[in-house]
């Protein structure tokens, strides 16, 4: 099957369209005819050898994909071959197959297009675990987002509305604030100007924010600390900035403040399954009627892989880079 391979860890110019051998159909398992995937900060990462795959996963990059199920592995009930379907992944989505767990599948909407589908799962399913699971935001709550314009960020600032919530987000130009403002953010905070963490005080007459949703790390703990409100909750998500922070852990103690740290890759096929349910669910209903949508940026060939790596790198998107595959 087609795939992108990499010989070697390194930059964008590694990354080479080649043949791979098909991935086995195990029982509980669904295979996808992959159409599209999209591209992560993770894959990034992968790529220069900085974040292996999980014991047993495709060494294959891509987290996410849409397609159309070619067949159906024992004990699956819901699907038949032919159903279209949107999965996260462990890895393997830049490739013309992928075989996944059942419970990490989902039914694509009539009113999405494969490419639109396949921006979905990682970033609605990471925004959703980080800030209603994990995070604990309920309607009336407010909640600061760091990289609005991320696909991360495109998507719970839609999915914070849809709860009847309040949006701070942070992002890096006044265009991408705009932008961020026009899908439903109530604030935003464009950080290579101004203070998020006074912005936020501004923003909440003094009280911060219930939520933090953070992939930055290290050099925002401070502000992220200082934004939250009594009992508050920071969720880190990524650590793009930095990993080590000295912290004042009074204010820890002071305000009752929650640190989480999450990945998805790395959870079970079983806590997965819950996250997608979870998911499906609470939002299922408004994916289905076009009130929450994966924000797409672009879509490009597979062989244009490595310009789509450049983009990401580049942060010059808003939302998500897909890749088509079939």
């Amino acid at each position: 099957m087609k795939a992108v391979l990499i010989d070697k860890p390194g930059d964008e110019t590694v990354l080479r369209i080649g043949e791979a051998e098909p991935p086995p159909l195990a029982a509980g398992a669904l295979r996808i005819e992959v159409a599209a995937t999209a591209v992560n900060r993770a894959d990034l990462l992968q790529r220069q050898g900085l974040y292996p795959p999980p014991p047993g996963a495709s060494p294959i990059l891509g987290l996410e994909c849409a397609g159309v199920v070619a067949a159906v592995g024992a004990g699956v009930e819901g699907w038949k071959p032919g159903d279209r379907a949107m999965a996260l992944l462990a890895g393997g989505g830049y490739a013309a197959q992928v075989v996944v767990d059942a419970g990490s599948a989902m039914h694509v909407p009539e009113r999405l297009s494969l490419e639109e589908a396949a921006a979905v799962p990682e970033t609605f399913l990471t925004a959703y675990l980080n800030l209603f699971q994990l995070g604990g935001l309920a309607s009336g709550g407010t909640a600061l987002v760091h990289g609005g314009g991320s696909g991360v960020g495109t998507s719970a600032i839609q999915l914070i509305r849809a709860a009847a919530a309040r949006a701070l987000v942070t992002a890096g130009s006044p265009d991408k604030c705009e932008r961020c403002r026009a899908l439903g953010a109530d604030v935003a905070i464009d950080y290579r100007k101004e203070s998020f963490a006074e912005r936020v005080r501004a923003a909440t007459d003094g009280r911060g924010v219930d939520v933090v949703l953070d992939s930055i790390g290290a050099p925002y703990f401070a502000d992220n600390l200082a934004s939250l409100a009594i009992g508050g909750r920071l969720v880190l998500i990524g650590l793009m900035g930095g990993a080590k922070v000295e912290a004042n852990l009074a204010v820890l103690l002071g305000k009752r403040i929650s640190v989480i740290g999450s990945t998805l890759r790395t959870r079970s096929a079983a806590e997965k399954a819950v996250i997608v349910d979870g998911f499906v669910a609470r939002f299922g209903a408004d994916l289905a009627a076009g009130r929450i949508a994966p924000v797409v940026d672009a879509v490009l060939p597979l062989e244009s892989v490595t310009e789509a790596h450049r983009k990401m790198k580049a942060s010059t998107h808003f939302g998500k880079i897909v890749l088509s595959v079939g």
